[in-house]
Order: C-alpha cells, then sequence, then structure tokens
C-alpha cells in the first residue's frame, strides 16, 4: 500500500484514476470525518474520476496513517537534522489541533508535488478544510463542504459530550465487528436512509481501528468553545468558491448549522439533500452526485445503483 511520510508520519494514500485523452487533470482531494478513512469516499472519487485525478488519504492518526511516528522513524528524521533537538521538538508538537490537519495536508501535496487542486470533505474534515482553503487559498480551486456548519459554544452540553465521547473511545473492543447487526446499531445515529451493510462494516471497523490520542483529541479540538469562535471567522473570511451540503436529517452536525456558515460568506452555497442524514453522498448518491456536479458545472456518467 502507498504511503508518504508527511511531517514525520506515516500517511496512507490512493488515487482513483481513469484514462483520459486529457494529458493533464485537475486534482480532487478527498477528506474524511472523524473516526473514519478515505474508504467511504472511494464511490464519489469513482464517479468523479472522469473529470478529475482523485486522491484519497486518511487522515493523522484514522484509517491507515499512523497516530504519530514510530521510534525509528522519529530516529531517522532527527538524524537528517543539524539541530537534532530542534526536530525532535517539531515531531513532539504536533498536536490534535484542526489548524495543524491543514497543515498536514499542505505537507501531503508538497511532498507529492501537487500545487492547486479542488477539494471534496466531510465533517471534521470540511472543518479541516475550511481552515485550509483560508490558509492556503492560493492551493484551492474550488472546495466542496459536506456536513459542515458553525454551532453555539454551550459549556455544560459540550463537557458532557466530551464525557461520554471518552468513554465511547475508550471502550472499543476489536470483538465488537464480530457481533451481528452491532454495524447497524453503531450507525443508526448517523443514517436515514439505507446504505449497504459492507460500507456501515468499513465505518465500524475503522472506529475500532482509530488510533486512541487522535480520536480523543480530535472530540476536544472539533467540538470546543475556540472552534465555536473561530469557525464563523473563517467562514466569513472565505475567498474560495465553496459547496456546503447538508443532509436534512443530520443529527450530528444539523441541516441548520450548515446553512448558518453558508450565510456568513457570498462565496459558499448552500444545499440541503431531503432524506438523508450525516452521509448524503452514500444515502442519496444520484442527488449527491446532481449537486456537486452542477457546482463544478461538469456532467458525469450517472452512477449505476442497485
Amino acid at each position: 500500500m502507498p504511503y508518504i511520510n508527511v511531517r514525520g508520519v506515516e500517511h496512507y494514500y490512493e488515487w482513483v484514476k481513469k484514462p483520459s485523452s486529457s494529458l493533464v487533470k485537475p486534482v480532487m482531494v478527498f477528506l474524511h470525518g472523524w473516526a473514519g478513512s478515505a474508504r467511504y469516499w472511494q464511490n464519489t472519487a469513482d464517479a468523479l474520476s472522469e473529470q478529475f485525478d482523485c486522491l484519497l488519504y486518511d487522515l493523522r492518526g484514522f484509517g491507515r496513517s499512523r497516530g504519530k511516528p514510530t521510534i525509528a522513524q522519529a530516529s531517522e528524521a532527527v538524524a537528517k537534522f543539524e539541530s537534532p533537538q530542534e526536530e525532535s521538538e517539531a515531531i513532539r508538537e504536533l498536536t490534535y489541533e484542526l489548524e495543524e490537519y491543514a497543515d498536514d495536508l499542505a505537507a501531503l501535496l508538497d511532498g507529492l508535488h501537487i500545487q492547486r487542486v479542488y477539494i471534496h470533505a466531510h465533517s471534521m474534515g470540511a472543518s479541516v478544510a475550511t481552515l485550509f482553503f483560508n490558509r492556503y487559498p492560493e492551493r484551492v480551486e474550488r472546495g466542496i463542504l459536506t456536513c459542515s456548519g458553525i454551532f453555539e459554544y454551550d459549556e455544560k452540553s459540550f463537557s458532557a459530550f466530551h464525557k461520554f465521547g471518552g468513554y465511547v473511545v475508550k471502550f472499543r473492543p476489536k470483538w465488537l465487528s464480530k457481533i451481528p447487526f452491532v454495524d447497524r446499531m453503531f450507525m443508526a445515529r448517523f443514517l436515514y436512509s439505507s446504505i449497504p451493510h459492507s460500507e456501515r462494516q468499513a465505518f465500524l471497523e475503522d472506529f475500532l481501528e482509530a488510533d486512541y490520542d487522535a480520536a480523543i483529541g480530535t472530540i476536544f479540538t472539533s467540538v470546543s468553545k475556540a472552534q465555536a469562535e473561530v469557525m464563523p471567522q473563517e467562514f466569513a473570511k472565505l475567498t474560495v468558491p465553496t459547496l456546503l451540503v447538508a443532509g436534512e436529517y443530520d443529527k450530528i452536525i444539523p441541516a441548520e448549522m450548515g446553512r448558518q456558515a453558508a450565510a456568513l460568506s457570498d462565496k459558499v452555497e448552500f444545499v440541503m439533500i431531503p432524506n438523508t442524514a450525516h452521509f448524503p453522498m452514500l444515502e442519496d448518491v444520484p442527488t449527491y452526485l446532481q449537486r456537486v456536479q452542477e457546482f463544478l458545472q461538469i456532467n458525469t456518467p450517472k452512477p449505476q445503483v442497485g
């Protein structure tokens, strides 16, 4: 499997490409959400690969990417610098702040010698992408944010969420994935319309395999007072043309949060997909792709459903 060292950490990535008469296609990068992996973007990437070379990767600590460098990797990185102490400190200082994940993406693109891209991101990955848009606007052609938005800080509810999230992350025995129907129960809160068993199972496996520090760290950085204050500002200063897609019945990031975020900038176009929740790209593939294609002003073959 292809890996690339990004800021001292091994990241999994893969290309979804199709032959084309065009010598060079634009690149579209896909970012997944919390405790997931690039696997759930595969079908969307396949559908868009006529027009784009699609780059999928697993965020640091999730899917097939490591959460931190191994001792050997850290030692090797230190050996390359005249000031080992400085480089060692740089590695140790990698945090789970979403801004750090935006910088991870910049380093990934540098490592692959890619200058300018389209970005297609979901949930926590969409927050990372929004930060990337504003930190590196010269590198982004257009952006698609799925299930993203802004929220108000509430100390009591945030504290309860962190406590519950910490418990969920701590209790993740691998044998859970072997129990019949657990995948259905696990995904019930995230879905309104059904998706195939294989996709539900993949989500469950990704959740169970996520690095503990990354999973717990991003719970605290994604749902925090700081993010509640920062994200409205980030949406308001967007200069990148952006599509924000919401699921009508999303319980994780309600559609109204997305609508409020989109209203902060004339660069953001908002669409809501009926009868979907937190994964509209899987729950209603034809409608989702149609909305994306309209925004990108392209025509792609209609997906085979069923």
